[in-house]
């Protein structure tokens, strides 16, 4: 501790206080003049002749001064409190440690040791001093270095000397760990009786830990903040990221943590959403089973601690007539007119948290002047959910559409079929009121089902276009897990990131997962049939569009294809579908002599296999500068064939070539 010129002391870690020597007003004058008695009976007992005399009692702490709020806060004694006191005062008091170097015998000594307090200081205890004891639990006060206690240093944390002089402040270790959420955000009222619920709860003197299953902190930040205002606290937010490797630094943060949340009258909550690391999931359980405050958690698994009881609640997802609420407030900060927005399709098809309906709305602002408003807000909320969903899953971006897509008559009927349940359900759902007859079975899924080259994929493609959504393949080796649980997992993943921003979920190769349910013999059996079951219900709730690919159909478990919308069997095609395919085959601006596509549907292949071979013939003629031919395309399909090792026979190429 220096002094300055300016009247001010620099502190440990460059803060500064005014100097008692120099003004003589002291800093923050509602603290500094409760402080200030307690620190002369500290000063009285250090500088009493002898260790032996009669000490000096510490007076009571003024009600609501710093002192007396860390004493009802920790549980402190009034011994506990004299030695933060002492500690304080070789901070605050000029010369008291040399005071302190006269008492202990020491002139270079200017810190108070452990048996100058225990000498010093009335209602004197050893166990004040122990690590178990709230000083040196919550690191209020810190020891020196030293082989015995008796004589080690005793120095006051930082963030306690501040909050003594009114000005309370974080740890520097873990100011950058944390985020101060504001609160602001309007709430629906399903989310306010929630909050209402947390608050009441967290008032009571043995409030549990809460976590509140949701798939981001985005969905429960609003929320949370809301209870920290109605407590009139603070909220702090951490990640689970961005907890220390070692255990000791874990320890070390956790307990600052307490002790500054304490301080400052703050809540902690810990977001475990975007982990999906069993060891961190671990660290954050040992620390929840540790902390001796009521922890605000959130993420998609409930933490579960030994020896603590978390109480787990589910975030209500949105009603439509909240969503469109939420909308319509957001847009009106932008000034622009509600009826230029269709809010319903907007709160049927993306479901975003209340800060995501803001943030999304707040894309008007940028706008081009000549974009319809539906299509920036459109783009807005596909945009949202890409960050988590392009870590998941693949995006694919649409290529083909109608005019392209050759399959069946039936499976064309079938397919727009989809595209208008999609399209229409929140004219259908809550306009005409089918909401009410229940949330089950709600979603829109449908099984793609044929051999390989078909066209499932490009017919997902063209739904994703005709309707403007995202379309993601799920790879199903990443997600199938042979670990019981962790498939089901991988599906909440995939499937509550794709709910925000409406995207259309292709599951290729599906029989994997969705193969028929076994009769249940072993515990794997049994796996396996409730990983299916959890499907099914994702579907079944699912706002977007689910599709399923499979190669054999009858691999599908019948009970599951009843609870299915649609099926869609896309045949190999026979030589009149080939030809349409072969015709659709060669984009407008390919130059063509010669080719004929009764004749090129000759090959009995799959439309993926045309697409191949028309590409290839495409490349071969390019590359001697000559429009596409029979030749090239003769070419083509022999190095198509070999790749599928089959033979090209003469009745397939009968009258190619001249």
């Amino acid at each position: 501790m220096k002094s300055r010129g300016d009247g001010t002391l620099k502190l440990r870690g460059g803060s500064r206080v005014a100097n008692p020597e120099a003004s003589p007003r002291p800093p923050r004058s509602l603290a500094a003049s409760a402080l200030s008695p307690v620190l002369a009976a500290v000063r009285a007992n250090v500088e009493r002749d002898t260790a032996g005399g009669p000490s000096v009692a510490l007076p009571e702490p003024a009600p609501d001064s710093p002192l007396a709020l860390l004493k009802e806060r920790f549980g402190l004694s009034d011994f506990e409190l004299s030695i933060l006191a002492c500690a304080a005062a070789v901070e605050l008091l000029p010369g008291f440690g040399r005071s302190c170097g006269k008492a202990m015998g020491d002139p270079t000594a200017l810190l108070p040791s452990v048996a100058m307090c225990v000498a010093r200081m009335p209602g004197a205890s050893f166990e004040a001093f122990s690590p178990q004891g709230a000083l040196r639990r919550f690191r209020l006060v810190h020891l020196g270095e030293g082989d015995v206690l008796t004589g080690r240093s005793v120095t006051l944390s930082e963030s306690v000397l501040h909050f003594l002089l009114g000005t309370p402040c974080r740890d520097a270790r873990i100011e950058p760990r944390v985020r101060v959420v504001q609160s602001g955000a309007v709430l629906p009222p399903s989310r306010v009786a929630l909050v209402g619920l947390v608050s009441d709860a967290l008032r009571s003197a043995s409030a549990p830990h809460f976590q509140l299953v949701a798939s981001s902190a985005e969905e429960v930040r609003p929320l949370l903040a809301a209870v920290a205002t109605s407590l009139g606290r603070e909220l702090w937010e951490f990640s689970a990221w961005a907890l220390p490797e070692s255990p000791d630094e874990r320890d070390e943060l956790l307990w600052t943590c307490v002790r500054d949340a304490r301080l400052c009258g703050a809540l902690l909550f810990f977001d475990v959403s975007s982990v999906g690391d069993a060891t961190r999931v671990r660290q954050v359980a040992e620390l929840v089973s540790r902390t001796p405050d009521p922890l605000l958690l959130c993420g998609p698994e409930v933490v579960r601690p030994v020896g603590r009881t978390v109480v787990s609640l589910a975030i209500p997802r949105l009603l439509h007539e909240e969503a469109k609420s939420l909308w319509r407030e957001a847009l009106s900060s932008t000034a622009l007119p509600g009826a230029e927005v269709d809010l319903g399709s907007l709160a049927a098809r993306f479901q975003l948290s209340p800060d995501g309906i803001a943030s999304a709305a707040q894309s008007l602002v940028h706008a081009g002047p000549s974009e319809p408003a539906q299509q920036t807000l459109w783009r807005a909320c596909r945009l949202r959910s890409r960050v988590r969903l392009d870590d998941l899953a693949q995006r694919i971006e649409p290529e083909a559409n109608w005019e392209r897509l050759i399959v069946p008559e039936g499976e064309l009927r079938t397919l727009r079929a989809i595209e208008a349940q999609v399209r229409h359900r929140a004219l259908v759902f809550h306009e005409w009121g089918f909401s009410a007859q229940g949330e089950r079975g709600t979603g829109t899924a449908a099984i793609f089902a044929g051999p390989s080259g078909t066209g499932k994929t490009m017919a997902a493609e063209v739904l994703a276009g005709a309707l403007e959504l995202d379309l993601y393949r799920i790879d199903l080796s990443a997600v199938v897990s042979k670990y019981i649980g962790e498939t089901e997992k991988n599906l909440r993943r995939v499937f509550d990131a794709a709910e925000e921003g409406g995207a259309i979920l292709l599951f290729d190769e599906a029989d994997a997962l969705f193969g028929k349910r076994t009769e249940v013999k072993d515990s794997h059996d049994r796996h396996s049939n409730v990983e299916v079951s959890y499907l099914l219900q994702r579907m079944e709730s699912y706002q977007g569009l689910a599709l399923l690919t499979t190669n054999l159909r009858k691999n599908i478990d019948l009970a599951f294809m009843r609870r299915i919308q649609f099926v869609v069997d896309f045949p190999f095609p026979d030589a009149d579908l080939r030809e349409r395919i072969w015709r659709a085959a060669f984009p407008e601006r390919t130059p063509l002599e010669g080719v004929d596509p009764a004749r090129l549907a000759r090959l009995a292949v799959s439309g993926g296999n045309i697409k191949n071979i028309a590409r290839n013939a495409a490349y071969l003629a390019a590359a001697e500068a000559r429009p596409v031919g029979m030749q090239h395309l003769l070419d083509a399909a022999r190095l198509e064939y070999a790749k599928l090792g089959q033979p090209l026979t003469p009745t397939e190429i009968r009258g190619w070539l001249p």
